[in-house]
């Protein structure tokens, strides 16, 4: 039985679920972003506990295809932008249709009415947020960040980050160096 979880974004929430199977001693075949494989059934008495326990930690089952289906999309993004360093050979539509098994156009018009906002922008604040990221972390230069992250030149990506943010990333950069100078004067 597969369980659809809202809001798993990242590895510790992995882990959280992991955790509360166990507690519950449910056995499971797999837990990634947004589901979990469950061996077998389960009863209502555990789904609901389950649920409960999730809660807690900001996690929530779902059962409505169509919000399994937005947070499938929000995954794919998550994955791609935050844990895959592989270059797409696609382009990003083609490449969610194809993971999704389902028409981008539904799966755009789907999303957009669900969270207020198109994927190719949910896309980019994710993209730029990871840039920032990286830039505070200062291992890459914006060349490395540029291919890391799919974009197709560092001027892409700068001019995408000014209209997010305001700033170039050279300026984010200095404000960062800027504030880490200020604190060790302290």
């Amino acid at each position: 039985m597969k369980l659809h979880i809202k809001n798993m974004v990242c590895i510790r929430c992995k882990m959280v679920v992991k955790e509360e199977l166990h507690k519950l001693g449910l056995p499971f075949t797999s837990v990634e972003l947004g589901e979990a494989d469950i061996s077998g059934n389960i009863t209502t008495a555990q789904h609901n506990a389950i649920k409960t326990a999730l809660l807690k930690s900001g996690l929530e089952l779902m059962d409505d295809k169509k919000s399994v289906l937005i947070e499938k999309i929000k995954n794919v993004i998550i994955e791609l932008v935050h844990y895959s360093e592989e270059p797409l050979n696609i382009n990003f539509s083609e490449f969610l249709s194809q993971k999704l098994n389902h028409d981008y156009t539904y799966l755009a018009n789907l999303f957009s009415e669900a969270q207020g906002i198109t994927i190719e922008k949910f896309l980019i604040t994710h993209r730029i947020e990871r840039v920032k990221e990286l830039l505070i972390y200062d291992e890459l230069n914006l060349t490395k960040i540029a291919y890391l992250l799919h974009y197709s030149s560092v001027a892409h990506l700068s001019k995408q980050f000014k209209q997010v943010t305001g700033l170039t990333p050279s300026y984010f950069k200095q404000l960062k160096d800027k504030r880490r100078n200020m604190l060790e004067n302290m």
